[in-house]
């Protein structure tokens, strides 16, 4: 046995038991949660109390909605069109053959595809009238929760689903 197989056996190079896809994961989740419809959560927090920060919050996120309901329709169809076919050839690489790396990309893109189409809807409420005040406050507060709620399951069920995966490469591989 050569020393890169020493190597290659201790740092396992597959999905579940490799510590960059943890850290990336844990990652993509505290910036998804962090960042509400593209305003930092904690100037929602100091926007309660102070006015030019309530001001910069009613910029950050007019600019944001327009930009993601401009993209959304005028390239709205495609980006629908791209989702579902790397979705779908996820689901297919990741269910029917068992690759892995597919399984893993799957535990992030779909909670992922969930989340922006939450983003998309809070867009469109927050045009739709609630972009100015204690509205656009509890608006990004509840669609923050929302986004650590779905990332809150996401990560459990990728976590079960990884040890699951790390258990059956043990005991088969």
């Amino acid at each position: 046995m050569h020393w890169y197989d020493k190597i290659f056996e201790l740092i396992d190079l597959r999905s579940f038991s490799n510590l960059w896809y943890w850290l990336g994961l844990s990652v993509f989740w505290s910036t998804v949660g962090h960042w509400v419809i593209g305003v930092p959560h904690d100037m929602i927090r100091r926007a309660a109390t102070d006015s030019q920060t309530m001001e910069d919050v009613e910029a950050l996120s007019a600019i944001y909605v327009r930009r993601l309901l401009f993209i959304a329709r005028t390239a709205g169809v495609w980006l629908v069109a791209f989702l579902s076919f790397l979705l779908s050839g996820l689901v297919l690489l990741a269910v029917e053959y068992g690759v892995e790396f597919a399984q893993a990309l799957l535990c992030l893109v779909f909670p992922g595809s969930i989340v922006l189409l939450l983003t998309l809807r809070t867009a469109r409420m927050i045009e739709a009238g609630e972009g100015q005040g204690t509205a656009l406050l509890r608006r990004l507060r509840r669609h923050r929760i929302s986004v650590q709620v779905i990332g809150m399951f996401a990560i459990f069920a990728t976590a079960v689903f990884g040890m699951y995966q790390n258990l059956l490469i043990g005991v088969y591989g």
